[in-house]
């Protein structure tokens, strides 16, 4: 997701608090966006732009693509984006943001729900950016079929929370926030057909509901399938 809240990808801020009955439903998320004219930031994740600046272009699949952010940026380098999110209402207002972006023809929006059906093809980036969601959500099942969908040579990139801001440490405490080295067992890669480029955690500035300057610790892993 972009930068931002709790959601099938965005980015930090986690500010929801309420209870979420109906998890990581597609009315529960569609509901959600539909409550403002824009849940995040506008501005791709930085692990993203991090990390993809100086790839190659080629075929990026962005899982849980929200507003569509981080697919805009990264079809503005170059790339063939598919953007997948379970919110028609996001992807409706992602396509928005790409065709005023002139780039329109670049991204293939597609709605799935992760958890039952994912798109189809080989990819050279897939990016995994904060794809924390409410409820019975199997995120290691789905980091493992995203792994399975890159090309030979391609990139994988899973950007996560580290735990709650500094403001509220123990938000989300329903939610599996893993360690990089966590998330790497949980892919179950085979030995030797991989290559970690980056496994690290970083402290993110932000800006907590009063005001007050805060802090959260993500983390990222970057891999390198090698066959």
């Amino acid at each position: 997701m972009e930068e931002a809240p709790v959601s099938q990808h965005q980015q930090h801020n986690h500010q929801h608090q309420e209870q979420h009955p109906d998890g990581a439903s597609e009315g529960w998320w569609d509901a959600r966006y539909r409550e403002s004219d824009r849940i995040w930031s506008g501005r791709a994740n930085e692990v993203l732009v991090r990390e993809a600046s100086g790839l190659t272009p080629g075929r990026a699949l962005d899982l849980g693509c929200g507003e569509g952010a981080d697919a805009v940026w990264l079809a503005r380098q170059g790339w063939r984006v598919t953007g997948t999110d379970i919110s028609g209402v996001a992807l409706a207002r992602a396509a928005g943001h790409a065709a005023d972006a002139g780039l329109g023809d670049r991204v293939d929006w597609q709605r799935h729900d992760l958890a039952e059906s994912f798109p189809d093809g080989e990819f050279d980036l897939v990016s995994a950016c904060f794809l924390h969601s409410y409820g019975d959500f199997p995120r290691e099942r789905i980091l493992r079929t995203a792994a399975s969908a890159v090309a030979p040579g391609g990139i994988l990139l899973i950007a996560g929370h580290a735990g709650g801001p500094s403001w509220d440490p123990d938000a989300h405490a329903d939610i599996r926030f893993p360690a990089p080295d966590e998330v790497l067992a949980d892919l179950e890669l085979p030995e030797g057909a991989w290559e970690v480029l980056v496994s690290a955690e970083h402290e993110q500035t932000l800006t907590a509901p009063d005001g007050r300057p805060g802090t959260r610790r993500d983390n990222a892993l970057k891999l390198r399938r090698l066959a």
